[in-house]
């Protein structure tokens, strides 16, 4: 399922468009579950470099059944490259957005998902996932998702 494109520590890569895949989608695959979000994930693997976030490995280990089952998991997923998501100079955009979003009546329930969706916003990466609290970015924040 794709290679290691290169890229650098900020997340930056060269290139065709690049895809970062949120926890949502991740989790479905893993699950066996057949859905248009995991449809595309199976497409795109194939032909888009994709990047696995810090936070979002974090999320799916999290749900793993034991050791052996997140060390698997966990090499599947480095396969990609895993770059952090969140940083010095990436933390006051995401208050911003998170502020922005608040101001117009819109509370998220995770900051990791304002942490996702402002470094995509900000490195020009595409989001697939399968999380409504991505819709209000996309709205108001110009997210653009796959």
């Amino acid at each position: 399922m794709g290679g290691r494109p290169r890229h650098d520590a900020r997340g930056s890569l060269s290139g065709p468009s690049v895809i970062l895949v949120d926890s949502s989608v991740w989790i479905a695959h893993l699950r066996g579950h057949r859905t248009a979000a995991t449809a595309k994930l199976e497409a795109a693997s194939a032909r888009e470099p994709l990047l696995v976030g810090d936070l979002i490995l974090l999320e799916v280990l999290q749900g793993a059944r034991d050791e052996p089952h997140a060390a698997r998991i966990e090499r599947g997923l480095r396969q990609y490259a895993v770059v952090p998501l969140l940083g010095p100079d990436l933390a006051p955009r995401v208050a911003r957005n998170w502020r922005k979003l608040r101001d117009l009546g819109i509370t998220l329930r995770k900051t990791a998902d304002v942490v996702i969706g402002t470094f995509c916003i900000e490195h020009g990466h595409a989001l697939l996932h399968d999380d409504r609290d991505f819709a209000p970015m996309q709205e108001h924040l110009g997210l653009q998702v796959l």
